[in-house]
């Protein structure tokens, strides 16, 4: 059997890269592709023995669509009509794909997207097409969102991999929401997360989430402005741990596939100061839930004052763990064992917007 491959999506504000690899450590980077559109997101969904690749596209001359490839990039298709549509007794229109996410391998077909404005679109058929979530779109609560300084969007979505019914949103600037009827109706879900720049520093609704993710054994975490969480009962409290950190600010949030307790954070001094600090960036990882932090930037430069946005980091699902990362000074960087060191993968790309990783096949082509 050929030995695994791995891709790495980037998406930035002037295309898209793909890079391949057969061990983690060198890789192969193609031509650019969508270029001069901004790429949001990107969604590898390897589910039922196929590789299908899914882009958030957004053309200032066309506006935003989910393109899609099953040759690994070789060929795309883009749905004249596009595939993330606002019904018309809406009068909306989509400004930006935030998210796309695949859902579990026990529902094939399901296709997440998060969306400018505060919206959630579900796709049944691989992401072909979409549909508008109603009731987050009519939700009583949406006069009390807001746009956080990168715009108002669903830019996380976190289905339950073991409760068909149960998915979490991230909304800037309005919280972590949950639905338990698969979302037919939402509910805030942010208890114990402090907001200190609001008049009510703990409010259930209006909160700047960052970014959300799940661990293996269900707890979620919360990378929010100023603040690292976690939460041990699907989101109803949160707990403070940000102890151990340099800062409590940043925009990552991930999670280890298969061992609980394990995360990584990019911290940034504050929302003022959106760089590392001391110019000194770094991953740090927890294995025990937050009890403690360990810095890590073995083979990272030794100043860097670049952001890493929210989704311009990923794992992988291979064994060790992969940890990528891209920044804003378009440098994107890959460790094949769990953040203990890294290697630069390519520099001098415009701005990192997003992402992805995956293990693939040995049989497939670029």
């Amino acid at each position: 059997m050929d030995s695994p491959r791995y891709l790495l999506a980037i998406g930035t504000k002037k295309g898209l890269w793909l890079a391949t690899s057969q061990d983690r450590t060198t890789w192969a980077l193609g031509a650019p592709q969508f270029l001069m559109q901004e790429i949001p997101s990107v969604g590898i969904d390897t589910r039922g023995g196929r590789t299908r690749l899914l882009v958030g596209v957004r053309s200032e001359h066309f506006g935003p669509t989910v393109a899609h490839s099953d040759d690994l990039g070789a060929t795309w298709t883009e749905p004249e009509a596009g595939s993330v549509v606002f019904p018309e007794d809406t009068d909306a229109a989509v400004e930006r794909i935030w998210q796309i996410r695949p859902d579990s391998e026990d529902r094939p077909g399901v296709v997440w997207v998060g969306a400018e404005p505060i919206s959630v679109w579900k796709s049944t058929d691989g992401g072909e097409t979409f549909e508008l979530n109603r009731a987050l779109w009519e939700h009583p609560d949406r006069d009390r969102w807001g746009p956080g300084a990168g715009g108002a969007a669903v830019h996380t979505v976190v289905p339950d991999p073991a409760d068909d019914d149960r998915i979490h949103l991230a909304i800037s600037a309005g919280g972590v929401y949950m639905s338990s009827d698969g979302g037919a109706s939402w509910s805030a879900r942010n208890h114990g997360i402090s907001a200190y720049f609001l008049p009510d520093p703990e409010p259930e609704v209006g909160q700047c989430v960052h970014k959300i993710a799940r661990d293996a054994d269900g707890r979620l975490y919360a990378q929010n402005h100023r603040g690292v969480y976690r939460s041990d009962d699907a989101g109803d409290t949160w707990t403070s741990i940000a102890d151990g950190l340099p800062a409590d600010f940043g925009f990552v949030m991930l999670t280890h596939p298969r061992r609980s307790g394990t995360a990584w954070v990019v911290p940034l001094v504050s929302d003022w100061e959106r760089v590392a600090p001391e110019g000194r960036l770094a991953v740090h990882r927890t294995d025990d839930a937050g009890s403690t932090w360990r810095r890590l930037d073995a083979g990272l430069p030794e100043y860097d004052w670049n952001t890493v946005l929210r989704d311009a980091a990923c794992v992988d699902a291979a064994d060790p763990v992969g940890v990528y990362f891209g920044t804003r000074g378009g440098s994107v960087y890959a460790s094949a064992d769990e953040g203990e060191s890294f290697r630069e993968v390519v520099s001098r790309l415009p701005d990192v917007l997003c992402v992805r990783a995956a293990v693939l096949d040995g049989g497939q082509g670029v």
